[in-house]
């Protein structure tokens, strides 16, 4: 009796992720579980892809290393106050770059921690490609943003 229900028990487990086994992974995320287990959405398979995540700690270092299936983010603002301040400041800040100093630029290089002795070449490169910046009346902060990041990793 025992082994018949263990038997029917594995079969209505494996018949039940069957129809699974194609579908997108989008509560584990990356890291050890998400590559061992693979793009299974059944619930079993989830929670043993978190509990190894979370044994592992292989989120925090996969994302850090770009690994374990997890993609290490790119961006050059990871400090909230430097979109805090762009958001705010967003008609003072075009002013100081299209003249290539002022306060408000002042301000964004400390945040973004410029070098001191890099900052000439800071506001000038951002002095010459304010036009590509600053392309349209109505910019967001994360296009701003985004169009710095490429403006410096042009200029090196």
């Amino acid at each position: 009796m025992k082994r018949t229900a263990t038997v029917l028990l594995c079969a209505l487990v494996l018949v039940s992720a069957a129809g699974t086994v194609c579908a997108e992974q989008k509560n584990t995320g990356c890291g050890l579980g998400a590559m061992i287990f693979g793009h299974n959405e059944s619930l079993v398979s989830q929670v043993a892809a978190a509990g190894l995540n979370w044994v592992f700690c292989s989120q925090p270092l996969g994302i850090s290393a770009g690994t374990s299936e997890c993609e290490r983010p790119e961006a050059l603002v990871r400090n909230p106050r430097v979109k805090d301040f762009v958001a705010s400041n967003m008609d003072a800040l075009a002013c100081d770059m299209a003249r290539g100093e002022g306060e408000y630029l002042d301000t964004l290089a400390v945040l973004l921690e410029v070098p001191e002795a890099s900052r000439a070449g800071f506001y000038a490169r951002l002095k010459a490609d304010f036009a590509g910046i600053y392309s349209k009346d109505s910019i967001t902060r994360d296009e701003v943003l985004s169009r710095i990041e490429l403006s410096l990793k042009e200029a090196a």
